[in-house]
């Protein structure tokens, strides 16, 4: 049972960075869309917005979708456990803890993140993933190579 931890983390943080994304890009689920997320990082003193709002769209979007693949699990966990520094440091950092704080949403929420982004770096994907996938089969390959040596 002990895989299966981490990927209900990675299923659960992927769905979360993947529907931010979609908002950050295309505006769904009441999101700012590309326009507002290029505005809000131009506010925030970010230079150039544009370029960085889709980078940051990007990241999350197809970083999300590679969590729930469980695909570059522990890179992609290493870009947005970034990128939540980066929201931390520019955006909640000021006001506080709480998301409920009176100034804006405290940090809270991100740092909650990163502690899920780290332990996915820790321990990788877990089970029903591209990179269990993709190691099993370089292992049992791998094996097989050393057992043609060995005849």
């Amino acid at each position: 049972m002990r895989p299966y931890g981490p990927a209900a983390l990675r299923l659960c943080v992927g769905a979360v960075f993947l529907a931010h994304g979609a908002q950050k890009l295309f505006g769904v689920w009441n999101g700012p869309g590309l326009a507002g997320t290029t505005a809000v990082l131009a506010g925030l003193g970010l230079t150039p917005p544009y370029p960085l709002a889709i980078m940051l769209g990007l990241a999350e979007l197809g970083g999300g979708g590679l969590l729930v693949l469980g695909g570059l699990t522990r890179w992609v966990a290493l870009v947005l456990a970034i990128e939540m520094g980066v929201a931390i440091w520019k955006v909640n950092y000021l006001n506080g803890f709480f998301l409920n704080s009176e100034g804006g949403p405290g940090v809270e929420y991100r740092l909650v993140l990163i502690g899920a982004l780290l332990c996915l770096m820790l321990t990788g994907p877990g089970a029903l993933s591209v990179d269990e996938w993709r190691s099993s089969s370089a292992e049992a390959k791998a094996a097989g190579r050393a057992r043609a040596r060995k005849v």
